[in-house]
């Protein structure tokens, strides 16, 4: 057994363990399974929201779109810095309701706001499928960052099957305190390790920043330029449009939300998050650093890309450390999916179908779910098929499709029905659901009248178009008119 696997392993099993101990002291209620009791201080919501956008996406993704695609790459550090500004006004109301109502999911948010029992049922669908393909992206990373680091000592199918089984652990007996706990030692290290790696692997092979970019651009001219069709500059604009106002609209997003004690919390990360953005510079230069020294990846092996040059250029002791923050960032974020995934099945679909159900059934239920929808998600990692970026754009086209009914429903009157909201939410996600199962479907063919340019629009972006004028038209036919007051003559 190399030094790189025994690392490897000892991480996992420490996560385990202090999934586990996290459980100590605590009586699982619903509310302190999902949302740890609403009492989190400032720095685990924090780390929290980090640990939900820093995951295997950051470490190979980032890295690997980079290595593949060049300056499209550069919309990953733009979206994130635009939804932390966003978060100073968007999640505190968001909070405030949240915390008078009791609510520990979003579907339960979103059922209040507009008194809808139906339109709670389709936001929870929403989210559930759109967590699947993020889940798929953690397992994804998680076997191939265990394959790789491990020198092939671990298969990528036992790694996935490794992984879901301690995410499946210790979310049925923690939930969001031993989420809390990892995300402690996820971002500690993975901070260290990104950082390192972003400063070294350049100077290393390159000299420099300078150097590496002039060399790049050199051996593959235009490659640090956007394209002039497909991932264009419309590309990237309506990628970071999109990504960015769905960024608090994933239900795990939400659930983080909930945890926190005071809403001046929001506030104040709002302002230190986006310099923790910054980490993702780091990740695009070890990608960058990647393409003339490992030449030759394509298609899903991109992803590769960092852990291709790692092995190339480091002992495999630290080949293990760097696998073992890789670990982390599919673990934590994994956990937090299939925890918010497992509590809108049962308190969002189960509990408004059966109403006499008690609160401990409920918890039962979704614990229960938990191995259910790890299966789900290995049994599609299995499958193969797309690169890590291309699993999260998909996810985020659904999640906001949510995004108009909220900013709406914060609104002091809110200008949207629960039709039109249902009949938005619906228009954008068939849309989203027609091209990416149709084998050759574009925005343009669903809409001939539209130029051919408006293909490289982002699909999601597109389809929330559509929902916005959808929702407006039928919010405008399904309003209540107002009754008119008769008037008496003397």
């Amino acid at each position: 057994m190399n030094s790189a696997l025994v690392i490897i392993a000892l991480t996992a099993i420490l996560a385990l363990a202090l999934g586990l101990a996290a459980r100590r002291g605590v009586r699982m209620t619903l509310e302190q399974w999902t949302v740890g009791g609403r009492d989190f201080g400032a720095p685990l919501v924090f780390l929290l929201t980090a640990g939900e956008i820093y995951t295997t996406f950051t470490f190979l993704g980032g890295s690997g779109y980079a290595y593949g695609k060049g300056a499209p790459a550069y919309y990953i550090l733009a979206y994130g810095t635009l939804a932390y500004i966003l978060s100073y006004w968007l999640l505190p109301p968001i909070w405030r309701y949240a915390r008078q109502e009791r609510l520990v999911s979003q579907s339960h948010f979103f059922t209040r706001k507009y008194d809808s029992f139906w339109l709670g049922i389709l936001v929870a669908v929403i989210g559930v499928v759109a967590l699947v393909p993020y889940l798929v992206l953690q397992l994804k990373g998680l076997g191939i960052i265990v394959t790789v680091a491990s020198y092939g000592s671990v298969s990528s199918t036992a790694a996935i099957w490794i992984g879901a089984a301690t995410v499946t652990i210790y979310v049925m007996v923690s939930g969001m305190h031993g989420a809390a706990w990892n995300a402690v030692v996820k971002d500690a290290l993975i901070l260290a390790v990104v950082v390192f790696l972003g400063i070294y692997l350049p100077f290393h092979y390159y000299g420099g920043y300078s150097e590496m970019f002039r060399a790049i651009d050199a051996a593959k001219p235009g490659m640090l330029a956007f394209k002039p069709t497909g991932q264009s500059v419309l590309w990237f604009q309506s990628t970071v449009a999109l990504t960015a106002l769905g960024f608090y609209m994933w239900p795990h997003a939400f659930a983080a939300l909930f945890t926190a004690r005071h809403e001046r919390t929001f506030r104040r990360n709002a302002m230190a998050l986006p310099l923790y953005q910054l980490i993702l510079v780091f990740v695009f230069f070890s990608g960058f650093a990647a393409i003339l020294q490992v030449p030759g990846l394509t298609g899903g092996d991109i992803d590769l890309s960092l852990f291709k040059l790692s092995i190339q250029t480091f002992d495999p002791w630290f080949v293990g450390v760097i696998g073992a923050a890789g670990v982390l960032t599919a673990l934590v974020p994994g956990s937090l999916i299939i925890l918010s995934a497992a509590t809108l099945i049962a308190n969002d679909l189960v509990r408004p179908l059966s109403p006499n159900i008690s609160e401990n059934a409920v918890t039962l239920i979704a614990r229960a779910v938990v191995p259910a929808l790890a299966l789900v998600a290995v049994f599609f990692t299995l499958q193969g098929g797309q690169t890590i970026v291309a699993l999260l754009l998909m996810g985020y086209s659904f999640v906001t499709q949510l995004f108009p009914a909220l900013i709406c429903s914060l609104m002091a009157r809110n200008p949207m029905t629960k039709q039109g909201a249902a009949a938005g939410i619906i228009a954008g996600a068939a849309v989203v659901v027609y091209v990416t199962l149709t084998p050759h479907g574009t925005f343009v063919s669903l809409f001939p009248f539209l130029p051919p340019k408006a293909d490289d629009i982002n699909i999601g972006f597109a389809a929330l178009i559509l929902n916005v004028v959808v929702s407006t038209v039928v919010s405008l036919a399904t309003r209540p008119s107002a009754v008119p007051v008769a008037s008496h003559s003397g």
